[in-house]
């Protein structure tokens, strides 16, 4: 299902369900969730609040052992995980179970965007009236980035970093660096120096794929100076023409095989079918999972490579992520509350072993480097990776673009990449699309 398909199936429903929605709590009508006790009340009585966050992260990699951890310690309070996949289809899954009051209590954002259409659907909780903790103060000056109409939804939980995989073995054979600073063109070079019969040079997530855009734009700004689009920004054609050049040299692979075929990109390079990877700290819960993937080789990190060949014009996507939301239909709001402060302030930990590094100052970071690396730390490049988590001063965006702007943008460049039309006409095509866009949100 397409994101513009996404789009309009939860617009119907979110019209539909609007006229009820406000009566709605979250759970189905057996669930404790359905109760409008309050907390104190609730463990007064003896009987249990119970809790449902949902979140795109496997059980297994760290969030069924947070919730083994607080269940243990609040036996008054239980919460039970329930996994989505972060991807159109997880995400329309989470959306529908918000919107027609599915037991939905906590849930994680990944995008500004995804948050965006959450609040707009009324269905992630203002935090407002909670001042019992300082979300910038916990968190820094990068909270913001999360604001919607200068208010929280919700907390940013951990340091979201994206960054470029190596191959170490491929990269010295080639007589290549580790990279701390380079371009697209860089990339393109190393790419086609890397790539090999049955080897591609680079491997991206489709997620990822646009974020050089929102990098080039963050910086010039998606409008230009009259208000018009600026969707055709010479970078952007930079980006277009490199990619198109890669996929044609088979150094990357071609978009619509990718689409086609769901190319599981991780598991390529970690089976050393590709040399590099564009991807997030994430990929970390499948490289120390050595057993379903097994490799010799050393992995080194890099900065996402900038589009501007101006280095103080560099920005990556990062800052902090994982988004938690309280739903706003829930009915034990504090006790979500409660946990939600413990689970930011460290509780998430485990989650750690899969690359997701607390944000907050009052979380152990040298506890969470431990997890992070395990017993594979020797697999590891280590001065590149405190390089990218720690050292890389690079300033970072957050992804919030309207979701319609998201979609359309992305239509027009998979007609570039499948063939189907010309730089120009691609750049034409989004800046009309996007002015029509804007001239409807007047």
């Amino acid at each position: 299902m397409t994101k513009r398909k996404n789009t309009m199936m939860l617009g119907a429903l979110a019209l539909t369900l609007g006229l009820t929605a406000c009566g709605n709590t979250s759970g189905d009508s057996s669930s404790s969730n359905s109760s409008t006790t309050s907390p104190s009340t609730t463990a007064a009585s003896g009987k249990v609040v119970k809790l449902k966050m949902w979140g795109g992260v496997p059980p297994e990699s760290g969030p069924q052992a947070v919730v083994d951890d607080w269940n243990k310690k609040n036996p008054d309070i239980q919460v039970e995980y329930e996994r989505y996949v972060n991807d159109d289809a997880g995400n329309l899954k989470l959306d529908t179970a918000l919107l027609t009051g599915q037991s939905v209590d906590l849930f994680v954002n990944y995008s500004g965007t995804a948050l965006k259409k959450r609040v707009d659907a009324g269905v992630a909780l203002d935090l407002s009236s909670y001042t019992d903790y300082n979300i910038e103060q916990k968190m820094g000056s990068t909270t913001k980035d999360w604001q919607v109409n200068g208010k929280y939804y919700g907390i940013p939980t951990v340091k979201s970093t994206f960054f470029v995989w190596f191959n170490k073995e491929m990269l010295d054979q080639a007589g290549l660096k580790v990279p701390t600073s380079w371009t697209w063109k860089d990339m393109q070079d190393y790419a086609t120096k890397l790539k090999a019969d049955k080897r591609f040079g680079l491997v991206q997530h489709l997620e990822s794929f646009p974020d050089s855009l929102d990098s080039a734009l963050t910086h010039d700004g998606y409008t230009k100076k009259d208000g018009s689009s600026n969707l055709d920004n010479p970078l952007m054609g930079t980006w277009l023409d490199t990619l198109n050049t890669m996929m044609k040299d088979k150094s990357t692979p071609m978009l619509g095989e990718q689409l086609t075929t769901k190319m599981p990109v991780e598991t390529m390079f970690l089976k050393g079918e590709s040399a590099m990877l564009n991807a997030g700290s994430w990929i970390f819960r499948n490289s120390n999972n050595m057993k379903d993937n097994p490799r010799t080789f050393k992995i080194a990190f890099a900065p996402v490579p900038r589009l501007d060949s101006n280095e103080q014009n560099g920005i990556g996507r990062g800052g902090l992520g994982d988004f938690v939301s309280i739903n706003a239909k829930t009915a034990n709001k504090d006790a979500a509350w409660k946990f939600l402060k413990w689970y930011a302030d460290g509780g998430l930990l485990p989650l750690a072993s899969g690359g997701r590094i607390p944000a907050s100052k009052d979380a152990n970071v040298e506890d969470a480097l431990k997890l992070l690396l395990g017993e594979n730390e020797s697999t590891y490049d280590i001065p590149s990776l405190k390089y990218v988590l720690f050292e890389n001063k690079t300033p970072t965006f957050t992804r919030n673009l309207p979701q319609q702007v998201m979609d359309l943008r992305r239509e027009e460049y998979e007609k570039f990449f499948l063939g189907k039309q010309d730089t120009a006409t691609t750049l034409a095509a989004m800046v009309k699309r996007h002015n029509e866009f804007m001239k409807t949100t007047k």
